[in-house]
């Protein structure tokens, strides 16, 4: 072999990965997009939230600690079921369950027919939060992270625990805040 034929065959090994690997990131963008890990739905872009936004009783806070929280207009049945549901998972996380904390968020201040004194309890006071709540689907469990952003959500109709358990460790085991 010559060594113009030795340079180019070099060349043409490093040089040729990062071309096809180019190419195939411009010619498909969406790829790399739209296979996600999570279980959840993500919010995009994520709600931000304010200290005014919500009115939370009691002297609980959004800051530092992951917030599963459970938005409805009021407490019935449903609101029941998913209020055990976010109960049953905290307790499933286990190691990391001083991590997270309990919310429900209703219009009407009703409470579960349960009593739960770990359940913090708020409302909504921003119209500009109940906006953009309203553009996803009702009734649903947000995941809120330690800055007070919501981020993620799942129906609560059909909820897998499991698959929300799969979440909550990813996101804890990653986290470096909360």
């Amino acid at each position: 072999m010559t060594f113009k034929k030795e340079f180019w065959a070099l060349l043409s090994i490093f040089l040729l990965p990062i071309g096809l690997g180019t190419l195939f990131f411009y010619l498909n963008p969406t790829y790399f997009s739209q296979n996600t890990v999570n279980y959840g739905e993500l919010i995009t872009p994520v709600i931000v939230t304010e200290k005014s936004d919500l009115d939370i009783k009691g002297d609980a806070s959004l800051q530092g600690v992951w917030t599963l929280a459970y938005v409805t207009d009021s407490c019935d049945s449903l609101c029941n079921q998913a209020v055990a549901d976010v109960k049953t998972i905290r307790t499933l996380i286990n190691m990391d369950m001083r991590r997270i904390q309990r919310m429900l968020i209703t219009n009407d201040g009703s409470v579960p027919s349960v009593e739960d004194e770990k359940l913090i309890l708020a409302s909504i006071t921003s119209d500009k939060l109940l906006g953009q709540l309203s553009r996803l689907p009702e009734n649903s469990i947000f995941l809120i992270d330690p800055i007070g952003n919501f981020m993620l959500y799942y129906d609560p109709k059909d909820i897998n625990i499991k698959f929300v358990l799969k979440d909550l460790k990813r996101l804890l085991k990653y986290s470096r805040i909360g």
